[in-house]
């Protein structure tokens, strides 16, 4: 169903900003109830200046795969994505124990479809539609990275019909494998379930996973993280760099796990600044005035 009537005048950004749709209006595949947590959802947050590289990002909080870091790593990205002049879109998406592979991975696919249908209504272009996850999200934002299809042209539904390849990648902190020794057990454990298949264990550590087709990536981690060993952010740069796809990494020595934006740290308070001048680089962002 769409956001709002095809056709018709596309709502003004400060009537978007901060609205929420489901991904699903009649529900989604595999739901096991009727309670929010049931229902992957969307918010939208428009730039109120005019996006002039017509860019969304999809926004993928963290938490283990059992909670998600809305506030931190979701609305305040929505808010610093508009300050730049991008579109916005935080996914809420189902979670470990209750649900597991591949329901979180269907949830981010039909994100960017959902996006990518609707990019004319958002003012983006469906070729500038990125993905932005953090921890957890950020393993479910890299496997959106090698884990795609190109859309069913034959579908009813037309969201369908799209692509769910993003068109970038932004990972923060990253969970990328689901082996040993770097492996975040929480994350494992909530997406994968007790005793995995070692098939599946290899087809989610993402390191195994990326080809010239995963999107350009951009990595920002830190050495001392005693959460999510840094290993995972350096084993996808080391992936990537061998298929010959554009990355640039970027790690700090010292910072807890979890930093978000960082605005508080001076440590890192710059990474940020870094990863605008690599959007503005490659069209995803407008130059500072």
């Amino acid at each position: 169903m769409p956001a709002f009537v095809v056709g018709q005048q596309p709502p003004s950004p400060a009537a978007t900003t901060g609205r929420a749709v489901l991904l699903w209006p009649e529900g989604a595949p595999g739901a096991q109830g009727t309670d929010d947590t049931d229902k992957p959802e969307l918010t939208i947050f428009l730039p109120a200046a005019p996006n002039a590289t017509k860019t969304g990002v999809v926004v993928a909080p963290g938490g283990g795969y059992q909670h998600l870091s809305m506030d931190k790593e979701g609305s305040a990205i929505a808010h610093w994505l508009n300050d730049h002049g991008v579109a916005a879109f935080v996914l809420r998406y189902r979670l470990g124990p209750r649900y597991h592979h591949p329901v979180e991975l269907g949830d981010a696919q039909r994100a960017i479809r959902l996006v990518r249908a609707h990019a004319a209504e958002y003012g983006i272009a469906e070729d500038h539609i990125g993905m932005w996850g953090f921890s957890a999200g950020g393993h479910l934002t890299a496997t959106a990275g090698t884990h795609f299809d190109a859309g069913d042209p034959g579908a009813t539904d037309p969201i369908q019909q799209k692509s769910s390849r993003p068109d970038f990648l932004i990972l923060a902190y990253p969970v990328i494998t689901m082996m040993d020794p770097s492996v975040h057990l929480g994350s494992k454990r909530n997406l994968l379930g007790d005793n995995p298949d070692p098939g599946l264990v290899s087809s989610m550590s993402d390191e195994t996973q990326v080809t010239p087709q995963t999107p350009p990536t951009f990595l920002f981690a830190t050495t001392d993280d005693k959460t999510v060993p840094v290993a995972n952010s350096v084993m996808f740069y080391e992936a990537l760099v061998r298929a010959g796809v554009p990355v640039e990494m970027h790690l700090f020595q010292h910072g807890a796990h979890g930093a978000g934006l960082a605005a508080a740290n001076p440590q890192l308070s710059v990474w940020p600044d870094l990863l605008i001048k690599w959007m503005q680089e490659r069209g995803y962002a407008a130059p500072n005035p």
